[in-house]
This record gives C-alpha cells, structure tokens and sequence, in this order.
C-alpha cells in the first residue's frame, strides 16, 4: 500500500501553528518574516517527517518546471554523450534539471520524445535535429516553446542556435592531405541531407577543386546511420579496388571513422604508410589506436554552455532576438595524415 504523502497540513498541525505560516517559512525561506525560533521548528519538523514539496503543484503556480529537454542524435556516440554532460552541469548553474533522450537519427523517435517531453512541461528544449524534423521544431516555435539547436540547424526555420562552421573545418583538415602531397582522397559521410553534413561534403569538394585536384563521385561514399558498419566496409572496399585506388580518407564523424579504421586493420594496412586518415571529431577510442590521428576538435564545452545560456535567455525573454552562434573548431594535425612512403 502506497504511503500517504506528508501534507502541509500535517506540519502545520504537529507544530500548532496555520497552514500559511508553515507554506511562508517553507517557500521564502528568511523572506517569511516568521521568527528564526518558530522557522526552525518548522523546518525540523518537516525534515522528520520527510516533507517533499509537491513539484506539480508549484509548477503550476510559477508556470515553470525547472527542466529542460535534451534530444541528442545518438548518445553512445562519445562526442554526444560528453556534450550532454556539459549541458547537465551549465544547467544545473541555472537551477535547470536536464530530460534527455536519444533520436537514434529516426524523425518518428524524435517526435515521440518532442511530445513526452512537452507533456512534462519542460520549460525549453536544446535539440540536435535529424533528419526530417523541421516540423517539429515549427511546431514547438509555434507553441511558443523556446528552442535552442545545437550541432546542427536547419537554415530556412529561425531559430535560436550553436554550430561550428563546418565547411571550413572540413576544408581544414582535408587540406591536411593535400599539403601532405595526397591526391586521390577519398571521403566517408553519412546519407542525409542535414545543412552540417552537405558542409563537411562541401568542404571536401572544395578544397580539391582549389587544388586543381579531381572530385571523383566513386570516391564520396554516403553511409546510411543504419547499416553503417557494413557500408563503410563495402564502400572502402570499392575505393581500394578502383583503377586508382585512394591514398588517403577523410571520414565526416568519429563513429565512420572508427568502423573505417577496423576494416583497415582487418585489410592489413597500415596508417599513414599505406593510407592516410583524418577524421571529423575526435574518441576515446583513438587515443588506443596505435597511429594518432589528425582530426577535427570541436570546442563541446563552449557548444554546451553557449546552448544552455541561450535557452535561458529565450525563457527569461521570449522577445529575445534569435540568437545564432557559429564557433570555431581546431584542427588538430597528428601523424595519421602524413607522408611515409612514396605513393
């Protein structure tokens, strides 16, 4: 049998004084103007008996709720997971309690949790949109709920937001290979149409183009988040058996690059002297890879913070101007993107 929650009420009536009083001392703390002596009595009173505030009932009064909800693309994907950590702990400075779930990069996964969550009244969403969401998001500004996106945006929806560029980190880092005297440079992205992955694939395209290299379609591999694991196997696979096979990979996430980096293993070749690698995010997992690995760093805790900060200021003032926040990454060149042997 459930046991029955403990009341003002019951405070009130233990201590012999009214319910007002109890609520006074309780809610405004040494704002009740009620005595230290009669406040402590109170408070102790209610510490005994193990009074938990009725959260609902105060949320109703204040029309708010103190959380925020986090929809994250994948949070087994390291750069995630750390990410919402920093989100949890910028909150928490706010007085926020952070919801968060995973979209697993499904529209119909991320709308069930847009609407758990704004069942729950959560006071503001931070959001890393996939693919096919934009509705969504149109449909919280439309309700007035605030927004921030973070990782990704979807430039046509106004909305309050924290990138990176990620055109000219992806430039930055291919070109990496380049000045390393690559030339058939191949690439490994995911197969969405989300503003930040056509960046990384523009970035790519880019710097080749300005280097009076040749963009090859067979040597742009689009990996589906599904069955990536295997179509990054077959598309290396491909890539390697061409007339003029790549001398060097750049993969658009650490996840491809780490599927990437196994079946290279498995083919037995070796990083840099076989083939060059530089990757878009870094993992844990590569600091036990045996060749450090030239990558793109993005700077998660200002992501965080930035994304926390806004939101709180959208809640505060909803007549805020949109707030958009473009943050460099670093690129950060190891040995995995130079020369060793003549190619």
């Amino acid at each position: 049998m459930k046991k029955k929650q403990v009341s003002l009420k019951d405070i009130a009536k233990e201590v012999g004084v009214s319910i007002a009083t109890v609520s006074y001392v309780l809610s405004k703390g040494k704002d009740s103007r009620v005595s230290e002596a009669m406040s402590k009595k109170i408070r102790e009173v209610a510490k005994r008996l193990n009074y938990q505030p009725n959260i609902i009932a105060q949320s109703l009064k204040s029309g708010t709720t103190n959380t925020i909800g986090l929809i994250l693309a994948d949070i087994s994907n390291p750069f995630f997971a750390n990410l919402a950590r920093v989100i949890e702990d910028e909150a928490a400075k706010f007085n926020y309690t952070v919801i968060f779930g995973s979209s697993d990069e499904k529209a119909d996964r991320s709308k069930q949790l847009v609407d758990f969550l704004s069942s729950r009244q959560v006071d503001g969403f931070i959001i890393a949109p996939c693919e096919g969401s934009e509705e969504q998001v149109r449909t919280l500004l439309q309700q007035n709920i605030p927004v921030v996106l973070i990782d990704r945006f979807f430039p046509k929806i106004p909305t309050d937001y924290v990138i990176i560029d990620n055109y000219e980190s992806s430039y930055r880092v291919v070109e990496q290979l380049v000045r390393s005297g690559h030339q058939r440079i191949g690439m490994l992205a995911y197969t969405n149409r989300l503003f930040h992955m056509q960046e990384r694939i523009r970035g790519y395209k880019t710097v080749l183009r300005d280097n009076g290299l040749t963009v090859e379609q067979e040597r742009l591999g689009e990996i589906s988040f599904a069955d990536g694991k295997k179509e990054t196997e077959e598309a290396i696979d491909i890539m390697l058996a061409a007339d003029q096979p790549i001398d060097s990979i750049f993969f658009a996430t650490n996840t491809l690059a780490i599927y990437g980096l196994k079946h290279l293993g498995k083919l037995n070749l070796k990083v840099p002297d076989d083939i060059a690698v530089v990757s878009f995010d870094e993992g844990e997992a590569f600091d036990f890879y045996y060749c450090p690995l030239t990558h793109v760093r993005q700077p998660l805790e200002e992501m965080g913070k930035a994304a926390v900060q806004s939101l709180s200021n959208r809640i505060k003032n909803p007549s805020t101007p949109q707030q958009a926040i473009c943050l460099s990454a670093e690129v950060v060149v190891r040995k995995s993107s130079s020369v060793t042997i003549a190619k």
